[in-house]
Protein backbone atom coordinates (compact mmCIF):
# COMPACT_ATOMS: atom_id res chain seq x y z
CA UNK A 1 0.00 0.00 0.00
CA UNK A 2 1.70 3.74 -0.97
CA UNK A 3 -0.13 6.75 0.84
CA UNK A 4 0.21 10.12 -1.09
CA UNK A 5 0.03 13.13 0.68
CA UNK A 6 -0.71 16.28 -0.98
CA UNK A 7 -0.25 19.18 1.33
CA UNK A 8 -2.02 22.38 1.54
CA UNK A 9 -5.05 24.45 3.92
CA UNK A 10 -8.52 23.56 3.76
CA UNK A 11 -10.94 25.79 2.70
CA UNK A 12 -12.01 27.87 -0.81
CA UNK A 13 -9.82 31.03 0.48
CA UNK A 14 -6.90 29.12 -0.39
CA UNK A 15 -7.81 27.07 -3.45
CA UNK A 16 -5.99 28.85 -5.97
CA UNK A 17 -3.33 29.52 -3.81
CA UNK A 18 0.98 28.64 -4.49
CA UNK A 19 0.40 27.12 -0.77
CA UNK A 20 -2.45 24.35 -2.14
CA UNK A 21 -0.60 22.60 -5.04
CA UNK A 22 -0.21 19.35 -3.21
CA UNK A 23 -4.02 19.19 -2.69
CA UNK A 24 -4.38 20.00 -6.86
CA UNK A 25 -2.20 17.84 -7.69
CA UNK A 26 -4.21 14.73 -5.66
CA UNK A 27 -7.32 16.21 -6.25
CA UNK A 28 -6.52 16.14 -10.70
CA UNK A 29 -5.31 12.31 -9.92
CA UNK A 30 -8.56 11.29 -8.13
CA UNK A 31 -10.66 12.91 -10.79
CA UNK A 32 -8.56 11.21 -13.70
CA UNK A 33 -9.16 8.02 -11.52
CA UNK A 34 -12.68 8.68 -10.37
CA UNK A 35 -11.82 7.98 -6.53
CA UNK A 36 -14.03 9.70 -4.80
CA UNK A 37 -13.29 11.87 -1.39
CA UNK A 38 -15.61 9.74 0.70
CA UNK A 39 -13.50 8.46 3.71
CA UNK A 40 -12.17 10.98 6.60
CA UNK A 41 -9.65 9.65 9.02
CA UNK A 42 -7.17 11.25 11.49
CA UNK A 43 -7.47 14.87 10.35
CA UNK A 44 -8.07 14.15 6.70
CA UNK A 45 -9.67 13.35 3.69
CA UNK A 46 -9.10 10.60 1.98
CA UNK A 47 -9.46 8.96 -1.80
CA UNK A 48 -8.77 5.27 -2.27
CA UNK A 49 -8.33 2.85 -5.65
CA UNK A 50 -5.86 0.79 -7.39
CA UNK A 51 -2.97 1.92 -9.74
CA UNK A 52 -1.88 -1.13 -11.41
CA UNK A 53 -1.63 -3.52 -8.70
CA UNK A 54 -0.96 -1.40 -5.92
CA UNK A 55 -2.98 -0.25 -3.35
CA UNK A 56 -2.97 3.80 -2.99
CA UNK A 57 -4.56 5.87 -0.63
CA UNK A 58 -4.96 9.63 -1.82
CA UNK A 59 -4.66 12.16 1.38
CA UNK A 60 -5.50 15.70 2.03
CA UNK A 61 -4.43 16.49 5.39
CA UNK A 62 -7.21 19.26 6.63
CA UNK A 63 -5.25 20.67 10.06
CA UNK A 64 -3.74 23.48 8.24
CA UNK A 65 -0.41 22.94 6.71
CA UNK A 66 1.93 23.78 9.90
CA UNK A 67 0.05 20.57 11.50
CA UNK A 68 0.19 18.53 8.12
CA UNK A 69 2.46 15.98 10.57
CA UNK A 70 0.01 15.57 13.12
CA UNK A 71 -2.64 13.52 10.36
CA UNK A 72 0.16 12.08 8.74
CA UNK A 73 1.60 10.70 11.58
CA UNK A 74 -1.33 9.46 12.85
CA UNK A 75 -2.39 7.68 9.34
CA UNK A 76 0.74 6.57 9.32
CA UNK A 77 0.22 4.20 12.10
CA UNK A 78 -3.26 3.59 11.27
CA UNK A 79 -2.22 1.81 7.88
CA UNK A 80 1.09 0.64 9.24
CA UNK A 81 2.53 2.20 6.35
CA UNK A 82 6.38 3.03 6.48
CA UNK A 83 7.86 6.19 5.24
CA UNK A 84 9.17 4.93 2.34
CA UNK A 85 5.74 4.00 1.12
CA UNK A 86 4.91 7.50 0.96
CA UNK A 87 4.87 10.57 -1.04
CA UNK A 88 4.59 13.70 -0.14
CA UNK A 89 3.72 16.60 -3.11
CA UNK A 90 3.80 19.78 -1.93
CA UNK A 91 4.60 23.57 -2.80
CA UNK A 92 8.92 24.82 -3.34
CA UNK A 93 9.85 28.24 -3.07
CA UNK A 94 13.51 27.42 -4.05
CA UNK A 95 12.51 25.89 -7.41
CA UNK A 96 11.38 28.32 -10.06
CA UNK A 97 7.47 28.66 -11.34
CA UNK A 98 6.57 25.24 -12.97
CA UNK A 99 9.51 23.02 -12.22
CA UNK A 100 9.03 19.47 -10.47
CA UNK A 101 11.67 17.60 -8.47
CA UNK A 102 11.58 14.36 -7.13
CA UNK A 103 13.53 13.14 -3.78
CA UNK A 104 13.79 10.20 -1.21
CA UNK A 105 14.71 12.16 1.16
CA UNK A 106 16.34 15.31 2.85
CA UNK A 107 15.32 18.15 4.87
CA UNK A 108 11.82 20.24 4.77
CA UNK A 109 14.28 23.34 3.72
CA UNK A 110 11.85 25.61 4.70
CA UNK A 111 8.87 24.02 4.67
CA UNK A 112 6.51 24.02 7.29
CA UNK A 113 4.50 21.21 6.53
CA UNK A 114 7.10 18.97 5.52
CA UNK A 115 8.94 19.85 8.43
CA UNK A 116 5.94 18.84 10.73
CA UNK A 117 6.24 15.51 8.89
CA UNK A 118 9.54 15.22 9.53
CA UNK A 119 9.12 16.03 13.18
CA UNK A 120 6.29 13.10 13.75
CA UNK A 121 7.59 9.92 11.33
CA UNK A 122 11.72 10.77 13.06
CA UNK A 123 12.62 10.68 10.01
CA UNK A 124 13.93 12.63 6.81
CA UNK A 125 13.75 9.29 4.56
CA UNK A 126 10.35 10.03 3.23
CA UNK A 127 10.18 10.28 -0.43
CA UNK A 128 8.81 13.42 -1.82
CA UNK A 129 7.60 15.59 -4.96
CA UNK A 130 7.99 19.21 -5.32
CA UNK A 131 6.30 21.98 -7.80
CA UNK A 132 8.30 24.78 -8.09
CA UNK A 133 6.73 28.62 -6.96
CA UNK A 134 9.72 30.09 -7.20
CA UNK A 135 10.62 33.29 -5.08
CA UNK A 136 8.44 36.61 -5.12
CA UNK A 137 10.19 39.00 -7.60
CA UNK A 138 9.28 41.46 -5.42
CA UNK A 139 11.35 41.92 -2.26
CA UNK A 140 8.88 43.82 -0.47
CA UNK A 141 7.11 40.62 -0.03
CA UNK A 142 7.96 37.51 2.03
CA UNK A 143 7.63 33.84 1.29
CA UNK A 144 4.75 33.41 3.91
CA UNK A 145 2.57 36.19 1.89
CA UNK A 146 4.04 34.36 -1.88
CA UNK A 147 3.27 30.95 -1.07
CA UNK A 148 -0.47 32.31 -0.12
CA UNK A 149 -0.73 34.12 -3.43
CA UNK A 150 -2.58 33.69 -6.14
CA UNK A 151 -0.30 33.34 -8.96
CA UNK A 152 -0.54 35.68 -11.89
CA UNK A 153 -2.04 34.23 -15.49
CA UNK A 154 1.14 33.73 -16.83
CA UNK A 155 2.62 31.74 -13.53
CA UNK A 156 -0.88 30.13 -13.08
CA UNK A 157 -0.30 28.37 -16.64
CA UNK A 158 3.17 27.15 -15.58
CA UNK A 159 1.99 25.69 -12.25
CA UNK A 160 -0.98 24.06 -13.69
CA UNK A 161 1.38 22.59 -16.45
CA UNK A 162 3.53 21.08 -13.52
CA UNK A 163 0.60 20.11 -11.29
CA UNK A 164 0.00 17.57 -14.44
CA UNK A 165 3.41 16.52 -14.92
CA UNK A 166 3.22 15.71 -11.15
CA UNK A 167 0.37 13.52 -11.61
CA UNK A 168 2.28 11.74 -14.45
CA UNK A 169 5.35 11.50 -11.92
CA UNK A 170 2.60 9.85 -8.60
CA UNK A 171 1.51 7.43 -11.23
CA UNK A 172 5.77 6.66 -12.58
CA UNK A 173 6.66 5.98 -8.66
CA UNK A 174 3.57 3.37 -8.00
CA UNK A 175 4.50 1.60 -11.26
CA UNK A 176 8.44 1.61 -11.08
CA UNK A 177 9.57 2.94 -8.00
CA UNK A 178 11.32 6.13 -7.14
CA UNK A 179 15.49 5.57 -8.34
CA UNK A 180 13.99 4.95 -11.70
CA UNK A 181 11.06 7.71 -11.72
CA UNK A 182 14.27 10.54 -10.78
CA UNK A 183 15.97 9.61 -13.82
CA UNK A 184 12.84 11.06 -15.82
CA UNK A 185 11.69 13.40 -13.68
CA UNK A 186 13.77 15.56 -12.16
CA UNK A 187 15.18 15.91 -16.27
CA UNK A 188 14.00 19.47 -17.60
CA UNK A 189 12.05 19.51 -20.83
CA UNK A 190 13.64 22.47 -22.01
CA UNK A 191 17.31 21.16 -20.96
CA UNK A 192 16.55 17.81 -22.33
CA UNK A 193 15.67 19.53 -25.75
CA UNK A 194 19.22 21.73 -25.79
CA UNK A 195 21.32 18.65 -24.77
CA UNK A 196 19.33 16.65 -27.43
CA UNK A 197 20.08 19.58 -30.26
CA UNK A 198 23.57 19.62 -29.21
CA UNK A 199 23.86 15.80 -30.00
CA UNK A 200 22.24 16.05 -33.19
CA UNK A 201 24.60 19.47 -33.88
CA UNK A 202 27.48 17.07 -32.90
CA UNK A 203 26.22 13.91 -35.12
CA UNK A 204 26.13 16.36 -38.06
CA UNK A 205 29.66 17.76 -37.49
CA UNK A 206 31.38 14.24 -37.25
CA UNK A 207 29.41 13.21 -40.27
CA UNK A 208 30.41 16.33 -41.87
CA UNK A 209 34.12 15.47 -40.79
CA UNK A 210 33.87 11.78 -41.90
CA UNK A 211 32.51 12.76 -45.28
CA UNK A 212 35.45 15.71 -46.19
CA UNK A 213 38.15 13.17 -44.93
CA UNK A 214 36.87 10.14 -47.56
CA UNK A 215 36.35 13.02 -50.01
CA UNK A 216 40.26 14.03 -49.09
CA UNK A 217 41.41 10.11 -49.15
CA UNK A 218 39.28 9.70 -52.42
CA UNK A 219 41.10 12.38 -54.03
CA UNK A 220 44.27 11.33 -52.92
CA UNK A 221 43.99 8.27 -54.40
CA UNK A 222 42.40 9.61 -58.15
CA UNK A 223 45.98 11.71 -57.85
CA UNK A 224 48.16 9.00 -57.04
CA UNK A 225 46.32 6.75 -59.55
CA UNK A 226 47.07 9.58 -62.40
CA UNK A 227 50.82 10.20 -61.33
CA UNK A 228 51.48 6.64 -61.46
CA UNK A 229 49.74 6.24 -64.59
CA UNK A 230 51.88 9.62 -66.26
CA UNK A 231 54.88 7.81 -65.14
CA UNK A 232 53.88 4.87 -66.95
CA UNK A 233 53.26 6.66 -69.76
CA UNK A 234 56.68 8.80 -69.66
CA UNK A 235 58.67 5.24 -69.26
CA UNK A 236 56.57 3.97 -72.62
CA UNK A 237 57.32 7.40 -74.23
CA UNK A 238 60.94 6.88 -73.22
CA UNK A 239 61.37 3.74 -74.58
CA UNK A 240 59.86 4.11 -77.56
CA UNK A 241 62.50 6.91 -78.01
CA UNK A 242 65.26 4.68 -77.23
CA UNK A 243 64.11 2.12 -80.04
CA UNK A 244 63.29 5.05 -82.45
CA UNK A 245 66.76 6.14 -81.85
CA UNK A 246 68.38 1.96 -82.16
CA UNK A 247 66.49 2.13 -85.29
CA UNK A 248 67.79 5.22 -87.04
CA UNK A 249 71.20 4.14 -85.98
CA UNK A 250 71.09 0.88 -87.88
CA UNK A 251 69.17 2.62 -90.92
CA UNK A 252 72.23 4.71 -91.02
CA UNK A 253 74.79 1.82 -90.54
CA UNK A 254 73.12 0.44 -93.30
CA UNK A 255 73.47 2.93 -95.39
CA UNK A 256 77.28 2.74 -95.29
Amino acid sequence: MKLVIGLGNPGPEYERTRHNIGFRVVDKLAAQQGWKWNDRRSRAVLASGNLGLEKVTLVKPITYMNLSGEAVGELARWFKVRPEDMLVVYDELDLPAGKVRLRPNGSAAGHNGMKSIIHHLHTDAIPRLRVGVGHPTNTSIQGKDHVLGVPALDESILIDRAEDRAVEAIRLVIAQGISTTMNSVNTDPEEAQRKAGEQERRRQERAERLLLKREREAAARVLASESKLSKIENAGVSLVSDQEAGNEGNTKLNIE
